[in-house]
């Protein structure tokens, strides 16, 4: 009885740690072989674990405008170089440079942010 109740612990222990398990590497979800410099307009920040993202509409060569999905470091990270959720504003223009998605979605790791005043931040220091 007492080893079933030992081996039913270290089962239920496992599964709770599963989940911290499954986030990503940056090698897994991005290519750095692939990298982009987008330009465009803040739409939505999310300054949230484990990782802070921000949005910017893209216009591409055909006119068509595009959403992007820029994935930052952790806030914690950021805010330890000095950014805060504050570092840009809804509606600012910047320039991001990154690594794209390896799945071909529009999505990128922003490398760099330059904000609309040209100030350069990086966002993975």
């Amino acid at each position: 009885m007492n080893n079933y109740f030992s081996v039913l612990v270290s089962g239920v222990i496992l599964c709770t740690a599963t989940p911290s398990l499954a986030h990503h590497s940056f090698a897994a979800q991005y290519d750095p072989d692939r990298p982009v410099t987008l330009k465009g307009v803040v739409t939505k920040i999310e300054w949230t674990n484990p990782h802070a993202r921000f949005y910017i509409d893209v216009t591409d060569e055909a006119g068509n405008v595009i959403n992007w999905n820029l994935e930052l470091a952790s806030p914690n990270i950021l805010n330890r170089n000095g950014w805060s959720r504050n570092f840009v504003a809804l509606g600012e223009e910047v320039t991001v440079d990154g690594s794209l998605a390896r799945d071909g979605s529009k999505m990128a790791n922003a490398l760099t942010v330059t904000l609309a005043d040209g100030t350069v931040a990086g966002a993975r220091e």
